[in-house]
């Protein structure tokens, strides 16, 4: 009995096969790790003080820059798919400058949040701003009132026990939370920023045709991914948070 061989073609759709399989089982592994982290993050909500965070303005440009970003990585894999080669690297030389503007919009959003208070590990009372519009302290879902320095529970009407020596003994869980899930995404965006510069020097190349293009399909589908990513956590920090 004799084995036969595969042809190139059919090595070649074997390899672009378990390219794409590789590609998909690496995202459904980022799904569920963020998933776990978020899930965290609601089940600490639910007990004791919790601080509720003003999102940063930096990054709504953030969300703006990741938005259009994909949409440039989307035209790149488009101009592969239709033979014009010559126009991947310019698409995609602006998907990767947009992806750092994305980058420097993170840290200016991560300056804003110290600059009211919010650190990696902090406490609750760090914080600055105006009550109820930068920040909000709640116990068990309930927002405290603020008169002057001092902080109470909505039923003590006659503001006899104010909180705040409770208080400044809390850690503003909330503030860690926030930039674990921010500074996750981040991480791996870089990953995804190697791999548009890559992609760009391929794309210079002219490496990517009509007939093998299945490395541009692998970081633009990732790069894809980042962008609904984004779009889901700070959806979850302004609405849910």
């Amino acid at each position: 009995m004799t084995l036969t061989p595969f042809t190139p073609e059919e090595l070649k759709e074997r390899a672009i096969r378990t390219r794409k399989l590789v590609t998909w089982l690496i995202i459904l592994a980022i799904v569920m790790f963020f998933a776990g982290l978020t899930s965290a993050y609601v089940v600490s909500m639910s007990g004791g003080y919790w601080v509720d965070i003003k999102v940063p303005q930096a990054f709504l440009i953030s969300t703006g820059a990741i938005v259009v970003s994909s949409l440039f990585a989307q035209l790149a894999l488009m101009a592969a798919r239709n033979g014009r080669s010559g126009t991947v690297a310019p698409f995609l030389s602006i998907t990767l400058i947009l992806g750092l503007v994305f980058t420097w919009s993170q840290f200016r959003g991560w300056k804003e949040l110290t600059e009211k208070g919010n650190f990696l590990v902090s406490k609750v009372l760090d914080n600055k701003g105006v009550y109820g519009e930068d920040y909000t302290i709640r116990f068990q879902g309930v927002p405290l009132i603020k008169e002057g320095e001092k902080f109470f529970h909505p039923e003590d009407v006659a503001r006899i026990k104010p909180l705040n020596a409770d208080l400044d003994e809390q850690r503003n869980t909330a503030s860690s939370f926030f930039y674990a899930l921010t500074a996750a995404h981040l991480a791996h965006l870089v990953f995804g920023l190697l791999s548009l510069l890559v992609m760009v020097v391929m794309a210079v190349k002219q490496r990517y045709t009509a007939a093998d293009h299945a490395g541009l399909w692998s970081g633009v589908i990732y790069w894809h991914f980042l962008g609904v990513l984004w779009v889901y956590l700070l959806s979850f920090l302004v609405f849910v948070h």
